[in-house]
């Protein structure tokens, strides 16, 4: 992505994108998205939009509590706390995203996925 004053940067890409999800706007976050944008956490992958978008909108996550944005040409890094009632926790969450062509092609999710995989106590 060549920066010129008409285009958004890589960071208003991904803003925009993550103001559609939380607005539950399935169409708009979509329209941020490459068709083979590949997504990779600790509990999934997904390599399509429609796929990533359809288990993203089907979480209900909460709006996220950002700490941090770091941009640097075509990546976005964002650290960000969620605070989950279902498993009642706060996970800590880092999240790499790359733009390609105006539009995001890759999430990479890192976070500590313990809250979502043991067992009650």
């Amino acid at each position: 992505m060549q920066k010129n004053e008409s285009a958004k940067s890589a960071k208003e890409i991904v803003m925009e994108y993550l103001q559609a999800v939380e607005r539950e706007d399935f169409e708009s976050a979509r329209s941020y998205l490459k068709d083979d944008v590949s997504y990779v956490s600790p509990l999934n992958s997904f390599d399509n939009a429609e796929a990533y978008l359809k288990y993203n909108f089907s979480l209900h996550l909460p709006k996220l509590d950002i700490k941090k944005i770091f941009a640097d040409g075509n990546d976005v890094c964002i650290f960000h706390e969620t605070t989950l009632a279902k498993p009642p926790a706060t996970v800590f969450t880092s999240i790499l995203v790359h733009v390609d062509g105006w539009k995001i092609s890759s999430i990479r999710v890192l976070f500590d996925p313990r809250p979502f995989v043991q067992p009650k106590r």
